[in-house]
């Protein structure tokens, strides 16, 4: 026999603001499916994440809608928009700056899924 397909619909009004420096709503993260978790992040214009990193997690990003500037291990900086899927891996240093007019919205999906314990802020800068 197999398993039942699930249809999950996450509340939009469930959605928060993380320390990083987005705004989070959990679409897939549970204890069942270790595996992999699904988050949509927002950011609205002008803002940039925290420096950051996940360890022993790998994180990609599936721009939705906006534009903005993911920063990379070089210290350089590439243009993603709608449909670019930026591949992070685990442990590497990671901001991303909306430098669009509209909110840049994008799925972040982590292998394993993503656990609070792995965020590490790496950022010079004081928090706000």
């Amino acid at each position: 026999m197999s398993a039942a397909i699930e249809i999950h619909r996450p509340d939009p009004g469930a959605e928060y603001f993380f320390a990083e420096g987005c705004f989070i709503l959990e679409t897939w993260n549970r204890h069942d499916d270790p595996e992999v978790s699904i988050a949509r992040a927002r950011l609205t214009p002008g803002t940039t994440t925290r420096l950051h990193r996940l360890v022993a997690t790998t994180e990609r990003y599936l721009i939705l809608q906006g534009s903005g500037h993911i920063a990379l291990d070089d210290g350089t900086d590439r243009y993603v928009g709608p449909g670019d899927l930026v591949h992070i891996p685990a442990a590497a240093p990671q901001r991303i700056t909306n430098s669009g007019e509209t909110d840049l919205v994008f799925l972040a999906i982590c292998t394993p899924r993503f656990r609070p314990e792995a965020y590490q802020d790496i950022d010079p800068a004081p928090h706000d």
